[in-house]
């Protein structure tokens, strides 16, 4: 493909999961080219993770801020147009915040920042640079929650009542943090977590995934956060109760001590005429209820869905697509986007729909709120 969207990436070193993930989601529809990298903060690790992808040696930097100020001297067409950022949290802000200083555009894993006055910071720099910022909150790229969005909006559930979102894990069940898991170790470490644990790292998504479906934002909420791992300092489970607009109700459960489970995200919303479910570990299906009528399952790939859901999707119906697939299509409508700035024009509605830095900054709110009303026992204003 020619004229691709040349990228670096921040992080994702030898060993590195999510790194890879987003290597292999950019990668999918041939829109962009990775072409420099900071991958540790090791410069040995760097460079042979640089190696090993095929990288030139000159694109390969020892620091983020060495790799920023270098690339933004690069003449227009040699440079990264944009990067992304798969490090550790604590290291969000500070990456994020010098590429945005140079122009850079930026694709940046969750939670944003450790800090809402970092967060804010951002928002702030966003707009003062005018550059494209994206969150890959990952599950917003699956084609059936791009439908769910689109049957809510339509008002095929009637006026909302009640949302319950739930996403259990059961790998931290045990204090693996202490049994070399490096995963493990800095995502219950404060000094690189921020201030919480499970809330930051799958609460946030389903947090996320409630907003992007239905639009609603949380009025306030009340959370019962505890660590049941003895010594740990961050929380592993959360259940909250959580009021939206409207009236709406809601239930978000969060938790890496649900021993057995793997990743079954799970979100129910339930309106005056009918109800929704979708479940991340059966992706490829959305389940319609009817107080009157027999349950209707919509499946991916099908051309009676919207053309939004139908935008993400790459192959015939009865093929599954999943989890690449669903961050592939972040970083396609990013890559399509900076396209169409590159060429003077606006990008198109379906190509714009990616988690933006507001997102972003709703997420850190969220994450800080929960942690304040479990750590208070009581309800607490978003505002």
């Amino acid at each position: 493909m020619k004229n691709k969207i040349k990228y670096g990436m921040i992080g994702g070193g030898p060993g590195a999961f999510i790194g890879e993930v987003h290597r292999k989601a950019a990668a999918l529809d041939g829109h962009l080219e990775l072409v420099a990298g900071a991958f540790s903060s090791s410069p040995e690790m760097t460079q042979k993770m640089g190696e090993e992808l095929g990288l030139e040696s000159n694109r390969l930097y020892d620091s983020f801020e060495e790799m920023a100020k270098a690339e933004a001297a690069l003449p227009k067409e040699q440079r990264i147009d944009v990067v992304t950022v798969v490090t550790p949290n604590h290291l969000h802000f500070p990456v994020c915040k010098v590429f945005i200083e140079q122009g850079i555009n930026v694709v940046c894993d969750k939670p944003m920042t450790n800090t809402v006055e970092e967060a804010e910071e951002l928002c702030r720099l966003v707009e003062k640079h005018d550059i494209i910022f994206a969150l890959t909150h990952n599950y917003t790229g699956y084609p059936m929650v791009k439908e769910a969005r689109h049957l809510v909006k339509s008002g095929k559930l009637g006026s909302l009542r009640k949302i319950v979102v739930e996403y259990p894990q059961g790998w931290l069940s045990e204090p693996v943090e202490e049994q070399g898991n490096k995963q493990a170790k800095w995502r219950t470490d404060p000094q690189k977590a921020g201030v919480s644990a499970a809330l930051a790292d799958i609460g946030t998504h389903a947090e996320n995934l409630v907003e992007y479906i239905t639009g609603l934002k949380i009025e306030k909420l009340y959370a019962d956060t505890t660590s049941f791992v003895e010594g740990r300092a961050l929380e592993d489970d959360a259940n909250l109760l959580v009021h939206y607009e409207g009236g709406v109700k809601g239930i978000l459960y969060a938790s890496q001590i649900s021993v057995g489970e793997e990743n079954p995200l799970k979100i129910r919303i339930y309106g005056t005429e009918a109800s929704l479910e979708w479940k991340q570990e059966s992706p490829n299906f959305l389940s319609l209820k009817y107080p009157d009528r027999p349950e209707e399952i919509y499946k991916r790939g099908n051309p009676y869905l919207s053309d939004a859901a139908n935008f993400g999707t790459r192959v015939p119906p009865g093929h599954p697509e999943g989890f690449i697939e669903a961050f592939a299509n972040i970083y396609k409508n990013v890559a399509l986007t900076i396209k169409a700035r590159k060429e003077g024009n606006e990008p198109g509605v379906l190509a714009a729909d990616f988690p933006s830095v507001l997102d972003g900054l709703a997420g850190v709110k969220f994450i800080h709120k929960a942690v304040e009303s479990g750590k208070e026992n009581r309800w607490i204003d978003m505002g």
